[in-house]
């Protein structure tokens, strides 16, 4: 649920960039420019819909980049903006953090009761 007002700034990064698939979707533009269906090969569970609705969301807020080429058949890429690639320090990181930390929370999962899981 969003707040009309963030209580802390990182609030404004994660509302941005929240969503099933846009970490994953800003992992991969971070590696190159791809096409949609290079997106929807690479990233194995997300539907055509929820994909183009996530590349729209983070089109509109200046992440991504999503250039069509006049020509038959229609060609589309998409590309990190400049703004975009200021993520990938962060993503890094938080992959970094996951990857260290993930067995300690899941460790601590088990005290919680599942009815207190957001």
């Amino acid at each position: 649920m969003s707040r009309a007002h963030p209580v802390c700034p990182a609030e404004i990064t994660l509302e941005l960039i929240s969503g099933r698939w846009k970490l994953t979707i800003i992992s991969h533009l971070a590696q190159r420019t791809m096409r949609f269906s290079e997106l929807i090969s690479a990233i194995d569970g997300v539907s055509r819909r929820i994909l183009t609705q996530q590349l729209r969301q983070l089109e509109q807020v200046g992440l991504v980049h999503r250039e069509v080429f006049a020509q038959v058949p229609p060609k589309v890429e998409y590309s990190l903006t400049e703004l975009g690639r200021t993520l990938i320090p962060v993503v890094e990181m938080m992959g970094a953090w996951a990857e260290a930390n993930t067995v300690k929370c899941h460790d601590q999962e088990e005290n919680i009761p599942k009815s207190q899981w957001i």
